[in-house]
């Protein structure tokens, strides 16, 4: 008899391919009706779940029997009740490393394109207002030498470091929970307290996993410790930033502009956000190129197989439950 494993969300078609060439293969369809029921009853009897951005803990998973491993699509996984899972004895694993630097890619285009302005001169020069010399109105951020300052020094935190460093002759800020020495040194970065990175930054990048200690990291008062010029840039976890402390920053002019790629709820489809004019706000695409895609979608595909057959995972969460 095959082992079963039920497909959570949208995954790369080739990959999707190869489980229903290995394994009884469910895969929610939101169209089908309330998704919850659907993992519950499809769950039963599942050995394996794989796929990103569904809220999975005992409401939708107390159904399951044979549960063995839950393989994410994603490096983050605050969606995940790792508790639970650990009661249960279920794997989750996840997908480091292959989106690291796409991520960093992304962040760093949020922030040149908040830097300059780029969506509102687009649209501006589009609509036929440009009928003279673009004068002050138009006029944004210089980028090259200025201080960046990035809030979690990971994997992507030091990829948008180099960046920075190597590309654009920038002096690196960096605050973490503990200083790391060693990742510091290769970009000359500085550690910084808290408050000292918000007050010397040019531009200000989040990047650190969301947790009880960067949950709500900034609002109000660390937006009042920022330079009027900064660019705020948040590529991390929305609920990081007090999402209305951001839109009033940006309504009074106390920051000049930022980027953002996630939001306290998502999908975003009405905010305030969207009528400022110095906010660029992409849809979480941080990892949204085919290629990495793919990579993940990959990995997560090993993981599983992995966890099917009883082995741990290389890049499991909660390894020893």
């Amino acid at each position: 008899m095959r082992q079963k494993v039920v497909v959570f969300s949208q995954i790369d078609s080739n990959i999707l391919e190869k489980l229903k060439a290995q394994y009884e293969v469910v895969v929610i369809d939101p169209k089908a009706g309330e998704v919850n029921q659907q993992i519950l009853e499809h769950v039963v009897d599942a050995d394996g779940m794989i796929g990103a951005g569904r809220l999975l803990n005992q409401s939708n998973l107390s159904s399951a029997k044979e549960l063995k491993i839950i393989s994410s699509v994603s490096v983050g996984y605050d969606n995940y009740d790792l508790d639970y899972l650990n009661q249960r004895k279920i794997w989750l694993s996840n997908t480091p490393h292959v989106l690291t630097e796409t991520t960093a890619d992304l962040a760093f285009a949020l922030l040149m394109s908040a830097a300059r302005q780029v969506p509102r001169l687009d649209q501006w020069t589009k609509q036929g207002q440009w009928t003279r010399t673009a004068g002050a109105a138009q006029f944004g951020q210089d980028i090259f030498g200025k201080n960046l300052g990035i809030i979690g020094l990971g994997n992507i935190g030091a990829a948008i470091a180099r960046r920075g460093f190597h590309g654009f002759n920038m002096n690196i800020l960096y605050h973490n929970r503990r200083e790391n020495i060693e990742r510091a040194e290769a970009l000359n970065a500085t550690y910084c307290e808290f408050d000292e990175l918000l007050e010397q930054s040019d531009f200000v990048v989040v990047a650190v996993d969301l947790n009880a200690d960067s949950k709500a990291l900034i609002g109000s008062a660390e937006f009042e410790k920022m330079k009027p010029t900064a660019v705020f840039v948040n590529i991390s976890r929305g609920s990081v930033v007090d999402e209305q402390a951001l839109i009033d920053a940006l309504k009074s002019r106390r920051i000049f502009a930022a980027g953002l790629d996630v939001y306290q709820k998502e999908p975003l489809q009405h905010s305030e956000l969207f009528e400022l004019d110095n906010v660029v706000t992409l849809p979480h695409v941080g990892s949204a190129t085919a290629e990495t895609r793919y990579k993940m979608a990959a990995l997560a595909y090993q993981n599983l197989l992995e966890g099917l057959a009883g082995r741990q995972p290389q890049y499991v969460v909660n390894p020893n439950f």
